[in-house]
């Protein structure tokens, strides 16, 4: 079993894997490097890292979801544990044969997540089992902080994937990952003067239009002014020799030729556009390929002379 996101997340990176690994920088593969995550969400970009490259020598994620961050640490220290909890909840659940019975289930389950004082290891198993029976499998707050997505449509779902979650457990622990949960910028304590850090950012995507919204991974919006906060960070990084970047985002000038909103603010770094697949979308003819954008503070030039330095 390959390693990958344990929960369905908003804004996942598995389908887009291949365009990532085109665009990272060549002196990963040259010396050894510090990775740091700063929006981890579903983890796709984080597990495909850590199989990929056997010579990272630390490894740094962070997410502002609290309820995300402590299901990556009961899965890196607890993942038997946590197996035990989810094969109980889908025993349950994959009895009730009523639609009815099973939505009233969930219903409860959801209840107990977002009012009791469960334990971290029971808000992680009912974590997952929400993400595999809710609405399209996305997680979503509201402004309360409680997670509101109703309850999905599925025949038979699979809420303990024991394997996978044992697999991610065994790569978690096999690079010591340190899990933070906070703001983006705390993770430039994690930068190491020693060697190379490569930082990928995953931030809230900026909405395309202003009802294609989405970005209530948690109870406070990652507006404008965090989107240009964010952009000052990088800015910083970039003035540090031994720190590169790659950062995802919406292409908001494909939809508007007049919003240029990243293409001002990162201005002077590289911009790449890639095509994504966008299938969240509640309809379904609004889903499907767009391009996204793809900046870092290297090109071309820049990796060629981070090889010839590694060398």
């Amino acid at each position: 079993m390959i390693a990958k996101p344990f929960v369905k997340w908003v804004g996942g990176k598995g389908q887009l894997i291949p365009q990532l690994e085109a665009n990272l920088p060549l002196s990963l593969y040259d010396s050894d490097f510090t990775y740091i995550e700063p929006f981890v969400g579903g983890g796709a970009m984080l597990f495909f890292m850590l199989q990929k490259f056997d010579n990272i020598r630390r490894v740094v994620i962070n997410d502002i979801n609290r309820n995300l961050t402590e299901a990556y640490r009961n899965i890196k220290d607890n993942a038997g544990e946590l197996v035990c909890k989810l094969k109980q909840i889908e025993w349950e659940y994959l009895q009730i044969a009523d639609y009815e019975k099973q939505r009233a289930y969930y219903l409860e389950k959801r209840r107990c997540f977002n009012d009791d004082a469960l334990l971290s290891i029971d808000k992680t198993a009912h974590l997952i089992f929400l993400n595999r029976t809710c609405f399209n499998g996305l997680y979503r707050e509201n402004s309360k902080g409680k997670f509101n997505v109703p309850f999905g449509r599925y025949t038979n779902p699979t809420i303990c994937n024991e394997e996978l979650i044992l697999a991610d457990s065994e790569l978690l622990n096999r690079f010591d990952v340190q899990i933070m949960n906070g703001d983006f910028k705390e993770t430039a304590k994690a930068i190491d003067a020693r060697h190379l850090n490569f930082f990928y950012f995953d931030p809230p995507y900026r909405p395309l239009s202003s009802t294609s919204s989405f970005n209530s991974y948690v109870k406070d919006d990652f507006n404008d002014d965090s989107q240009r906060d964010l952009a000052n960070f990088c800015q910083k990084l970039a003035h540090i020799d031994n720190v590169c970047w790659m950062l995802s985002n919406s292409d908001c000038s494909s939809k508007n030729p007049n919003d240029t909103f990243f293409e001002n603010i990162y201005d002077g770094f590289d911009i790449q556009r890639v095509c994504a697949s966008r299938m969240v979308n509640s309809k379904a003819d609004k889903r499907g390929k767009l391009t996204e954008l793809l900046i870092s503070n290297y090109g071309e030039e820049k990796k060629t002379e981070q090889v010839t330095m590694a060398l």
